[in-house]
């Protein structure tokens, strides 16, 4: 059985301490939104702004203190969203030092959002607009990779980073509505996605834990099983009929419902769970839909996703 997973930061959007004071709580939000070109910095701004955020799109960096006063010493006590990036060029290298300050006077949450080179790329080709940096590279890709190396400080210095790659804009605005809405249980503003896959086609990128089944009988040298999946019934009882089935995912799924409020604690806001058998259609099909519904009747919002099965 194989882990992997990213330590994170501990969020600085937590709940206020014990010993916080009223006015403490009472602080206005700032969330500044910032990422890669293309990783939907306005999708997320939209989201905001329909959520009663007072929202501004490229903002110099020289009036965010202005802007943050603002939303401090409003009457209305509107929370307020911005996004920064790399169109502000050289003057990103002040935004660490800007969010800091900030932080005395507001509660602020930095959203890193960001994508896969080949997602990127894809995107700027469907909406054949350039690429912010392009006038400086010989191509998307190189523009990209430029982005990254710049914007790495602020990266570093993120509450919350979401990879949009594993989002369509509506998983998008529905995950930062839960994770910002203040009455939303701290369950559900974790997006869990259970994955089943084939190690012969390689792990799912960017999985944060991967689980290898090989180790359950394989359904595939059982001749009338070996065109289906694990999603027929007939396949699904034979999987489970194996006592280590039910045990492993017994395990995992009380090891998983473990860690998840860390995850959360941590300011992780998805987590992707890989399960991988040799070819990705009996085996971790049936265990990704098995340990979905147990996280699901655990509270978390989860959705599952067989890479490799055929549609």
């Amino acid at each position: 059985m194989a882990l992997r997973s990213e330590a994170k930061r501990r969020s600085r959007t937590h709940a206020p301490s014990a010993g916080s004071t009223s006015e403490d709580r009472a602080r206005s939000r700032l969330v500044i939104i910032t990422g890669l070109s293309g990783s939907g910095k306005v999708s997320a701004l939209k989201v905001f702004e329909d959520m009663g955020y007072y929202c501004v799109d490229n903002l110099p960096v020289e009036l965010i203190p202005s802007f943050g006063e603002l939303i401090a010493t409003s009457s209305e006590t509107r929370d307020g969203a911005m996004v920064v990036d790399i169109r502000e060029g050289s003057n990103l290298d002040q935004v660490p030092r800007i969010i800091a300050k900030l932080r005395k006077r507001l509660e602020v949450t930095l959203i890193y959002l960001e994508a896969s080179d080949s997602v990127l790329v894809r995107r700027f080709s469907e909406t054949r607009r350039p690429h912010p940096l392009g006038r400086t590279s010989s191509s998307v890709s190189a523009s990209i990779g430029s982005e990254r190396r710049r914007l790495e400080p602020i990266r570093n210095i993120a509450d919350i980073e979401i990879d949009t790659s594993k989002f369509n804009v509506h998983e998008l605005r529905q995950h930062l509505q839960d994770y910002f809405q203040k009455d939303t249980p701290r369950s559900k503003k974790l997006l869990v996605s259970t994955v089943s896959f084939g190690f012969k086609n390689g792990v799912p990128e960017g999985a944060d834990l991967v689980f290898d089944v090989r180790f359950l009988p394989n359904p595939h040298f059982v001749p009338e099983f070996r065109p289906l999946t694990g999603r027929h019934p007939k396949v699904a009882k034979y999987i489970r009929s194996f006592p280590q089935t039910q045990e492993f995912i017994n395990r995992v799924s009380d090891l998983l419902i473990y860690l998840l409020p860390h995850y959360v604690d941590e300011g992780k806001s998805y987590l992707t769970i890989g399960f991988g058998c040799t070819g990705g259609q009996h085996r971790s099909v049936l265990i990704a839909e098995e340990v979905k519904k147990r996280l699901a009747k655990a509270g978390y919002r989860v959705k599952v996703e067989h890479r490799d099965m055929p549609r």
